[in-house]
């Protein structure tokens, strides 16, 4: 390059003040992180629901390039760019249903009004900055609830040795919980349910119960929004004319049936007598074949039988599961007696995971787990088989494994391949039954006693523990104490789950500095470290 030939120094060195002139302090772009809800947005069908998001450091968002979007950024909610909002972007189900919540650009808050909610815009959402220089995100969830119509009874007609009662109600999301309830409060768990969508999303269900006690005088049918936990519920009475009448020939047959036996029972001992050595053990050797193969039947239905929850309790043993410090990362935090966790954690490569302290060798036992914002957060629930062996990134019972989890938004169980699991609503409140002697691991819904999965039989060695996982997300969970009767899950809405007596894996306690209202964590925060897996950029 030639020398330098202006007039003057100052003119030579005019280009490149103007290129420094033009660079943010520290001769590079400026840097930012953008932060959103920790928890859930809860919106009501019908009204509308401000989505903030804000900016750390703050600065003045006036000039960026502001988008909220679904699943990519194409699907497009609200677009602010150049200083103006672009509505020819924004999806058709969004169009003229969207605003900007801009009073506060200046200051690096911004938010999106979504106006009169539908069941469609339920799920997540993530707010994009842009400067040009550099970009940054944030994922926000919304859940939308709605309370739909009062549930209507009536009796339907006489139905085995009883009378079918009907509950019908509409308009509700999401899915609704059906109970059926006794004067005396205590729940009827056998019932058949059908439910339905219309073409908004909304659900509608039909629930059938059959009441065959003519003593019990009247049934209450209850419909529960499990978001909003609000209640509609209508009862009815059954009058005792409805019921239909003994058959005559019932008594007739129970006094029949002993004298029916007594004859069987003298034919095989005549039978018994008449017969060589040679036939009687191969009668009793039929015998036996078919006693091994009912008792095998018998198993397989034991182990199938859908609403069995609360008598199966009865032969298990409530386990005293205590959260074991020692084996887990120090980004899981154990607390409320050695009885819950927490955990925030964003790497989707691998999750986190821990044990109980008393391990099972033998017997039949089980306990029960709650599971805070399950439809939201990636976890898992089960038994490991304590060996050194055993691979902790292949939670299969080929290496040790026998868990269920909601898991890659599925709710599945960790066989080989992935089983997934047709429940209708993911569980609030898990209950693990651990038949050592047999080699069966099952999993219940202890809010309605139904069946969640049993894993194939197989012979069990050494020490289980009981396994829980912390895979993605803010996942909290809860080992219950283990009263008689169904319990009524506590599902925390809004606010995050209670920390008092903390006890991590270092001994350290919980320090302050939340990142709540878009102000960050503290540095020292071992819940919400500020990394890319907590916050994208």
């Amino acid at each position: 390059m030639a020398p330098c030939s202006c007039p003057s120094s100052v003119l030579c060195l005019l280009p490149s003040l103007l290129l420094f002139l033009q660079l943010p302090p520290g001769g590079s772009p400026e840097r930012f992180r953008v932060f959103g809800p920790l928890q859930p947005i809860v919106a009501e069908l019908g009204k509308d629901v401000t989505l903030p998001c804000s900016l750390y450091p703050a600065m003045s968002a006036e000039n960026m390039e502001l988008r909220w979007f679904r699943s990519n950024i194409v699907e497009s909610v609200f677009t602010y760019q150049d200083g103006q909002e672009r509505h020819e972007e924004v999806m058709a189900q969004y169009a003229g249903r969207t605003s900007l919540v801009g009073k506060f650009l200046s200051e690096g808050k911004a938010a999106v009004r979504i106006h009169r909610v539908q069941a469609s815009d339920n799920g997540l959402y993530t707010c994009f900055f842009s400067n040009r220089d550099f970009r940054g995100q944030a994922r926000l969830e919304l859940q939308v609830a709605g309370v739909g119509s009062v549930p209507q009874v009536h009796i339907s007609g006489p139905e085995e040795d009883g009378v079918c009662v009907v509950c019908i109600a509409s308009g509700w999301f999401p899915e609704p919980q059906v109970q059926w309830r006794h004067p005396r409060g205590e729940q009827f768990l056998e019932f058949s349910k059908v439910q339905a969508q219309d073409t908004e999303g909304l659900f509608s269900v039909e629930a059938a119960l059959v009441v065959r006690d003519s003593s019990v005088g009247s049934v209450t049918c209850s419909i529960l929004n499990p978001i909003l936990l609000q209640e509609k519920a209508m009862a009815i009475v059954i009058p005792e004319p409805f019921f239909p009448r003994a058959s005559p020939w019932k008594p007739a047959f129970l006094v029949i049936l002993p004298l029916l036996l007594l004859l069987l029972l003298g034919a095989a001992c005549y039978t018994w007598r008449e017969h060589s050595t040679q036939e009687l053990q191969k009668a009793l050797d039929e015998l036996q074949a078919i006693l091994d193969q009912r008792k095998a039947a018998y198993l397989t239905a034991w182990r199938k039988a859908q609403l069995y929850a609360d008598w199966r309790k009865e032969q298990f043993w409530a386990w005293p599961v205590t959260l074991d410090p020692g084996s887990c990362d120090n980004r899981i935090v154990i607390f409320h007696h050695k009885k819950s966790l927490w955990c925030s954690y964003y790497n989707t490569q691998k999750g986190l995971f821990l044990c109980g302290l008393e391990g099972i060798t033998s017997g039949r036992c089980y306990w029960e787990v709650e599971v805070g914002y399950p439809y939201r957060t990636e976890w898992g629930l089960g038994v490991w088989r304590k060996d050194e062996k055993t691979r902790h990134n292949d939670p299969t019972p080929r290496d040790g494994f026998w868990v269920i989890a909601h898991f890659n938004n599925i709710f599945q169980a960790f066989t080989d391949p992935s089983t997934p699991l047709p429940h209708r609503h993911i569980p609030y409140r898990v209950g693990v039954f651990l038949d050592y002697d047999h080699g069966d691991v099952s999993f219940y819904d202890m809010t309605d006693g139904s069946h969640i999965f049993s894993f194939p039989p197989e012979s069990f060695s050494g020490t289980l523990l009981p396994y829980f996982g912390c895979y993605f997300g803010n996942v909290s969970m809860t080992i219950c104490p283990l009263v008689a009767g169904p319990q009524k899950p506590s599902v925390p809405m809004n606010n995050p789950p209670s920390l008092e007596e903390p006890v991590s894996p270092s001994g350290e306690g919980i320090p302050s500095g939340s990142g709540v209202d878009g102000a960050p964590p503290g540095p020292e925060a071992p819940l919400l470290p500020c990394t890319p897996e907590t916050v994208s950029s």
